[in-house]
C-alpha cells in the first residue's frame, strides 16, 4: 500500500523524505514522487517516476531538487495505470501539491463537477480530485489552506489520509487523517509526516499518532490538531527505532512478541480498506472490481498456516459469498488434473511470496483458464506478488520466528474482506456489510482481550510438559483452526500432534484416548455447540483429560477431566480469528515447558524455497 512522507525544517529535507520512501518500500509500490518548495523560490517543484525509488533518488539528483517543505510517495495503483502522470505529488494550478493514501469512492461525481467549474484533470485517479477541491476552496487565497482542507474532507466519502503543501503559505503543512494512519514526527525546530513511524526513524523517535477525523497544521515549531471543530491535544509517544522490529524488546522470544503484535497488525492491514461501513475493493488494485464482477468460484493454493487460512476462507465464501471454493496444498496442485470452471478467480497466500511449491502452482495456474491470479502476501517485492495480476498485502511487518503468528491473523482478516467484496454480488445488502465491517472493526480490541489470558494459559500448559501426544478437535470454520493450533504444538515443542473433525472421533481417533492423551477443543458458541459437546463427552468417559477454549457466553464447566478456558464473546464470522489466539499462546508457553528452541525449531525454515 502507498506511503506518504512529509517535511518541514530550517534545513534540506529532499534527502529525509527520500530516505523514508525507501523505509516505506516493503509497503509495496509501483511508482514515486517528491514535490518541494524552497525558502525563498516560492515553487512547487516535481519529480516523479515508475518503478523503484532508486529511480526518482537518480531523478532528483539530477533535477537538483531542494527545498525546506516538502512532501514524497510511494504509489500502489488503484485508479488509472502506473505512470508517471498518476504517480502523486498531485498539483492544481502549480500552488497546491498533496498526497493521498486511501480511496475516494465518490471521486467520479466530484470529478464531473469540477470540469464544469474549469478544472482540467491530468491524471487518471481518484487523488487528483483532491488537490483541486483544495485549491477551490481556498478561492484565490481567501480561506486559509487549513479551512480549504477541512472543507474539502467533508465532500470525501472512502479512506483518505491527506498531505498538503501551498506555495504561498509555505510555512506549514496540512494534513488528515480518515480510514488511513498518520503520524507526526516531532523535532526541534522542524517536524515530520508520515504514514508509519518507520519511515522517519532517522530524524525522530517522538511521535504524534492523529486519531481518525482528525486535522492538523504542522509548522517549523507549532503543531495544531482539530477534531472537528475542537482544538485538541494528542500525547507524544517515544517509538523506538523499527530496529525494534529485529529485536526482542521485552519479550523472551520473537514468537511471544509477534503474538502480542496481532491487534496492531490486523489493524494496520485493515486499515484504507475498510470505511464507512463498507470495504473499498478498489484497493485490491487496478482493475480489481470488474475481476470480482466475473468471478463464479475461487480456487485457493497455499501451503502449511497459509493453507489453513485458505480452508477457513473457504466456509467464509461458500457461506457468505455464497461462492464455491476449492482449496489445494500447492505442493499437491499442480500434479493433478485440474478441471478450471469458467469465472473461476485463482487465489495465492503466502506469508514469504518466495514458497517454491506456491510460486510453481500459480505458474502452472497462469498457462490454465483462470480469470485472473490474487495474491495474499506480507512481502511486497516477493516474487509471488510480481507474477500475480493483482495482490493485497497483509501489514504484519517482518515475522521472524519461524512458526507464523501474525502473518496467519492477518491473512485471515484480508481473506475476510475477499469474502465480503464478493458476497456484494450475490446478495449480501449495504446493511449487512455494514454489520461485517462493523464486526471487522472491533477485531483489534477483541484479539487484545483474548491475549489476557496468557497467564492462565501458561499455568494451563505445565500439564503438557511431560506429554508425547496431543489430539485437537474442532467443528466446521473451527476444524481448520484447530489444525493450525496442532501444526503450531508440533513445531516448536515437538509433540506429535494432530487435528479431526470432532464428528469423527468414533471413526479412529478415539482409539487413541487415554489419560495420557490430552485433547484440545475450540468451542465458539454456534449452531454446532450441542454436537461438539456430545463428542467431548465421549472423550471423558474414556478416561481423556480435555482442555476446551470456550466462548465465555457457554456455561461450560470445568472438573476433574476438563478444564475449561474461556475466550472473550465474539461475533461467529471471527471465531476462527479470536480461538487462534490462545492456541498459539498455548503452543509457546508447551514450548518452554519443553526447552525446545522456540523461534528456530529444529530441521524447519521460514521461507520455503525449494521444493
Amino acid at each position: 500500500m502507498c506511503g506518504i512522507v512529509g517535511a518541514i525544517a530550517e534545513r534540506e529535507v529532499s534527502e529525509i523524505l527520500l530516505e523514508g520512501l525507501k523505509r516505506l518500500e516493503y509497503r509495496g509500490y509501483d511508482s514515486a514522487g517528491i514535490s518541494l518548495i524552497g525558502r525563498n523560490s516560492k515553487k512547487i517543484k516535481t519529480v516523479k517516476t515508475v518503478g523503484k525509488v532508486k529511480k526518482l533518488i537518480d531523478a532528483a539528483g539530477k533535477a537538483k531538487l531542494r527545498g525546506q517543505l516538502g512532501i514524497a510517495h510511494t504509489r500502489w495503483a488503484t485508479h488509472g495505470k502506473p505512470s508517471v502522470a498518476n504517480a502523486h505529488p498531485h498539483t492544481s494550478n502549480n500552488e497546491i501539491a498533496i498526497v493521498h493514501n486511501g480511496i475516494i469512492e465518490n471521486f467520479e461525481a466530484l470529478r464531473t463537477k469540477l470540469i464544469k467549474d474549469g478544472y482540467r484533470f491530468r491524471t487518471e485517479t481518484d487523488s487528483e480530485t483532491i488537490v483541486h477541491l483544495i485549491h477551490q476552496a481556498r478561492r484565490g487565497e481567501k480561506v486559509s489552506l487549513l479551512d480549504a482542507v477541512k472543507t474539502t474532507i467533508k465532500k470525501l466519502h472512502g479512506a483518505c489520509g491527506i498531505c498538503v503543501i501551498d506555495k504561498n503559505q509555505p510555512d506549514q503543512i496540512v494534513i488528515a487523517r480518515s480510514s488511513s494512519p498518520l503520524v507526526i514526527g516531532v523535532g526541534i525546530g522542524e517536524n515530520f509526516i508520515a504514514s508509519d513511524p518507520l519511515a522517519l526513524g532517522q530524524v525522530t523517535d517522538r511521535f504524534i499518532y492523529l486519531e481518525e477525523g482528525d486535522v492538523a497544521r504542522v509548522g517549523l515549531n507549532k503543531i495544531e490538531i482539530w477534531h472537528g471543530a475542537r482544538k485538541v491535544n494528542r500525547p507524544v509517544t517515544t517509538v523506538k527505532n523499527k530496529a525494534h522490529e529485529v529485536d526482542k524488546g521485552e519479550y523472551s522470544h520473537y514468537m511471544l512478541k509477534e503474538i502480542c503484535e496481532q491487534p496492531q497488525a490486523i489493524q494496520d492491514t485493515l486499515a484504507g480498506r475498510v470505511s464507512d461501513g463498507k470495504v473499498l475493493e478498489e484497493a485490491f488494485g487496478v482493475n480489481a472490481r470488474a475481476i470480482f464482477d466475473k468471478v463464479k468460484s475461487v480456487q485457493i493454493v497455499a501451503c502449511g498456516t497459509s493453507s489453513h487460512a485458505g480452508q477457513v476462507a473457504k466456509y467464509w465464501l461458500e457461506t457468505t459469498a455464497k461462492t464455491p471454493c476449492q482449496v489445494d496444498i500447492a505442493s499437491d496442485y499442480r500434479y493433478r488434473d485440474i478441471i478450471v470452471k469458467p469465472g473461476t478467480l485463482f487465489v495465492t497466500v503466502s506469508q514469504s511470496g518466495e514458497t517454491a511449491d506456491t510460486l510453481a502452482a500459480l505458474r502452472f495456474a497462469k498457462k490454465a483458464a483462470y480469470i485472473a491470479s490474487l495474491a495474499i502476501c506480507n512481502v511486497a517485492t516477493s516474487s509471488l506478488v510480481r507474477e500475480s495480476d493483482f495482490c493485497l498485502l497483509t501489514m504484519a511487518g517482518q515475522e521472524i520466528g519461524v512458526a507464523s503468528t501474525k502473518a496467519f491473523t492477518t491473512q485471515l482478516s484480508l481473506l475476510l474482506v475477499l469474502a465480503i467484496v464478493l458476497a456484494r454480488r450475490n446478495g449480501l445488502n449495504s446493511r449487512q456489510e455494514s454489520k461485517r465491517v462493523r464486526e471487522l472493526n472491533r477485531l483489534p480490541a477483541l484479539v487484545t482481550q483474548t491475549l489476557k489470558l496468557d497467564k492462565e494459559i501458561r499455568r494451563v500448559s505445565r500439564q503438557f510438559a511431560d506429554k508425547h501426544h496431543a489430539l485437537f478437535l474442532g467443528r466446521g470454520i473451527q476444524y481448520p483452526v484447530a489444525k493450525e493450533g496442532a501444526l503450531k504444538l508440533k513445531e516448536i515443542s515437538y509433540i506429535h500432534a494432530e487435528a479431526y473433525p470432532a464428528g469423527e472421533l468414533k471413526h479412529g481417533p478415539l482409539a487413541l484416548v487415554d489419560e495420557k492423551m490430552p485433547v484440545i477443543a475450540v468451542a465458539p458458541n454456534n449452531e454446532l455447540l450441542g454436537k461438539l459437546k456430545a463428542n467431548l463427552a465421549e472423550v471423558s468417559a474414556r478416561g481423556g483429560k480435555l482442555f476446551v477454549f470456550a466462548d465465555e457466553s457457554i456455561r461450560f464447566g470445568s472438573d476433574r477431566s476438563c478444564k475449561v478456558i474461556n475466550v472473550p464473546n465474539c461475533p461467529d464470522i471471527l471465531g476462527p480469528i479470536v480461538f487462534t489466539i490462545p492456541l498459539q499462546l498455548l503452543s509457546y508457553h508447551v514450548a518452554i515447558m519443553k526447552g525446545t528452541d522456540v523461534d528456530h525449531p529444529r530441521n524447519l525454515a521460514k521461507s520455503v524455497t525449494v521444493e
